[in-house]
């Protein structure tokens, strides 16, 4: 199944800054990425060309990074995922501009059932959380993103206690 999936911020500041933001990513410093809901951003080396990591199940490589610009990152996990993700920053004035998450992909085998099911509605909600993060990182108001109910239930399921709570149910079962 192919696979476009786009999410922008219109954000009152200078790209400049908002790059700035950008060039943040997978370090201590990041102001970007929303780690205090979702599995962190890490990469092997610094943001750049080559660099490898990812999120969660989410496996990527960086394949082309342009500071201040735009990185753009190829999937490399889980099986099924082929293509790639991006953030970038498009010009509008020198006063504000557009913050662009972009997925381009195709799904192959589970993954064509995992997109529209799991991956697609936690990743929509992720990414609106970075896109808010954004904004408030520049002093602006914080949009309101509230997760679904589905997104929500998702979240509880997959998360290491749920995990950890029904590893303990299995074993003490049999």
């Amino acid at each position: 199944m192919k696979v476009v999936n786009v999410h922008q911020r219109l954000l009152y500041a200078s790209p400049a800054r908002v790059g700035q933001l950008l060039n943040t990513l997978a370090t201590p410093d990041d102001a970007l990425w929303p780690r205090q809901h979702w599995p962190r951003m890490r990469l092997d080396a610094p943001l750049g060309v080559g660099a490898a990591g990812g999120h969660g199940p989410i496996g990527y490589r960086v394949e082309a990074y342009e500071p201040g610009r735009r990185v753009l990152f190829r999937f490399t996990a889980p099986r099924g995922l082929q293509g790639w993700h991006a953030l970038t920053v498009l010009d509008a004035t020198s006063q504000h501009c557009v913050l662009e998450h972009r997925i381009e992909m195709t799904t192959r085998g589970l993954a064509t059932l995992a997109w529209p099911l799991v991956i697609q509605p936690l990743h929509d909600a992720l990414v609106e959380d970075a896109l808010a993060n954004a904004a408030q990182a520049l002093g602006q108001k914080r949009p309101a993103v509230p997760w679904s109910p589905w997104v929500r239930l998702l979240r509880r399921l997959l998360s290491p206690a749920a995990r950890t709570l029904a590893s303990r149910r299995t074993r003490h079962a049999g």
